[in-house]
């Protein structure tokens, strides 16, 4: 073997270890990528059972339930984007800031039955704060024109009822 050949063998030995390896940290990364979703997004391409994303939006109005399994507190409660609402439920203590009409990001999966298993729950921290995915997705489904000043307060927007949300349907104003 010459030494040129002895050469190219070493340098394309090189690039395939180095192309393995790039292959293998994109794989990494890729398994732990979490997603943003909106509720229109997540009603009209549920993601794979198994696949976590964290669904952003309001809280629906009068949609917060309360409930106990043995020791742990469960909340169930409806996230809307004002196009579609998700069904959310959580074990555990919800954060202090958590209210109804406030912008969430719930951490979890969707279940078979459509409803979406929190394993963590994020409330914004101030009455001025707003996820900027939630943002984005208010902007998308035309509640909220960034143009025109910060985004409204639930209240002066969110027109979904209790029923509405749960069919996954909004009140267009």
């Amino acid at each position: 073997m010459t030494r040129k050949s002895r050469r190219l063998w070493l340098v394309g030995a090189c690039l395939l270890g180095l192309g393995t390896a790039t292959a293998l940290v994109l794989n990494a990364f890729s398994s732990n990528i979490v997603f943003f979703m909106a509720p229109s997004q997540v009603r009209a391409h549920p993601p794979a059972a198994d696949r976590t994303i964290r669904l952003g939006g309001m809280v629906v109005a009068g949609s917060v339930r309360r409930q106990t399994q043995g020791d742990t507190p469960i909340a169930l409660f409806d996230v809307t984007d004002g196009q579609a609402a998700v069904t959310v439920r959580y074990a555990g203590i919800l954060p202090d800031l958590f209210r109804e009409g406030q912008s969430v990001v719930a951490v979890g999966t969707v279940a078979p039955d459509g409803a979406f298993r929190a394993s963590e729950v994020l409330a914004k921290h101030d009455e001025t704060y707003m996820p900027k995915e939630v943002a984005e997705a208010l902007r998308r489904s035309g509640k909220w024109d960034p143009r025109y000043g910060k985004a409204p307060d639930a209240a002066s927007w969110n027109t979904m009822t209790v029923g509405d949300a749960r069919h996954g349907e909004a009140n267009r104003s």
